[in-house]
């Protein structure tokens, strides 16, 4: 990537750093969105832990959802697990069959208020884009490729670790991708039920009518998913560029 176009990259990320690091030093440019003796800057915790905890729960979620879709997609890709695709599909469907509101109110019964159910539809929503991506890998890998790799003696594990996996990793990437910047804002409504998240800053600016509230937690949420977009993305392409050659 140029210099010219990653430079509004580093300028988001110092930008994201310098306020989670001192919050007030931008209190003058919330002020004129608040009513007179509201604090602009959000003062019912500390912005950047709950900066950091919000990333967390995003990429534990999808950590464990890229291990179950990817171990997914290749079962159904091989010749003995084939027959289990339409049961594959119905489990990675299931997140956005259900609104992430409506896994929240059924979890919250059987594991409690807190991170648990937060993480359950974070996982949930996660898997559908990573199974779909990694899936239509490892079945448009070259017919001609795999044939010469088996004529040189190459056995299926063999094919599949040195070649399928390596020829697919950048379409997995992009489902990683997809469902990382997915979940940032998601995650946001685990505070309705007690998760730690940025979604509190967002909560509280609704409930005291705290316009300035709100735009923090929401330009927090869209600066991570941006800066994480951008990094991904940029992974994807070296594996591309890698890819062919």
């Amino acid at each position: 990537m140029s210099l010219v176009r990653l430079a509004p990259r580093i300028i988001l990320f110092l930008l994201l750093v310098g306020f989670l690091a001192s919050p007030d030093s931008l209190d003058f440019a919330f002020r004129p969105l608040v009513q007179t003796n509201a604090p602009a800057i959000y003062n019912q915790g500390d912005l950047a832990a709950l900066t950091l905890l919000h990333v967390r729960m995003v990429f534990i979620a999808t950590f464990f959802a890229t291990i179950i879709a990817v171990a997914l997609a290749i079962l159904v890709t091989r010749p003995f697990g084939a027959e289990f695709l339409p049961l594959a599909r119905t489990v990675v469907n299931i997140g956005q069959t259900f609104p992430p509101v409506a896994v929240l109110a059924l979890a919250v019964p059987a594991m409690g208020f807190g991170n648990g159910p937060t993480l359950v539809a974070l996982f949930l929503y996660a898997l559908l884009p990573i199974f779909e991506n990694t899936m239509t890998a490892l079945t448009t890998v070259p017919q001609n490729i795999t044939d010469a790799a088996r004529g040189n003696g190459m056995t299926p594990i063999q094919i599949f670790r040195q070649i399928e996996l390596p020829l697919s990793l950048p379409m997995i990437v992009g489902g990683i991708k997809i469902s990382t910047v997915i979940g940032f804002g998601t995650a946001t409504i685990g505070s309705t039920v007690a998760a730690k998240t940025l979604g509190e800053v967002i909560i509280a600016g609704l409930q005291s009518n705290n316009l300035a509230f709100i735009l923090q937690g929401a330009l927090l949420v869209a600066a991570l998913a941006i800066l994480v977009f951008d990094l991904l993305s940029m992974v994807e392409r070296s594996l591309m560029k890698w890819k062919a050659a």
